[in-house]
């Protein structure tokens, strides 16, 4: 599984939400190389105008909210279907 973290460099949000990203995988069993990404153009490639967001296989399952980690865990199950 290919995992994207795109996020605004430097900032606070974007950094707690990587943390709680991480675990929420880890809790969730996922297995996929996790890519963190700073780049404006990555955000800008699907459409969405704020980060932090989550990709996973193409798919996002959250953009520009910052997320506890069990947010993230419902999230990433309600879409655990399309990732594989």
């Amino acid at each position: 599984m290919k995992i994207e973290v795109i996020m605004d460099r430097g900032k606070k949000v974007s950094r707690t939400f990587l943390g709680n990203a991480f675990e929420a995988i880890k809790a969730c069993g996922i297995n996929g190389k996790v890519v963190v990404v700073n780049d404006i153009q990555a955000i800008l490639k699907y459409g969405i105008k704020s980060a932090p967001i989550l990709v996973v296989n193409g798919v996002v399952v959250i953009a520009g909210n910052l997320l506890s980690q069990d947010e993230i865990i419902k999230a990433l199950q309600q879409h655990l279907s399309t990732f594989t």
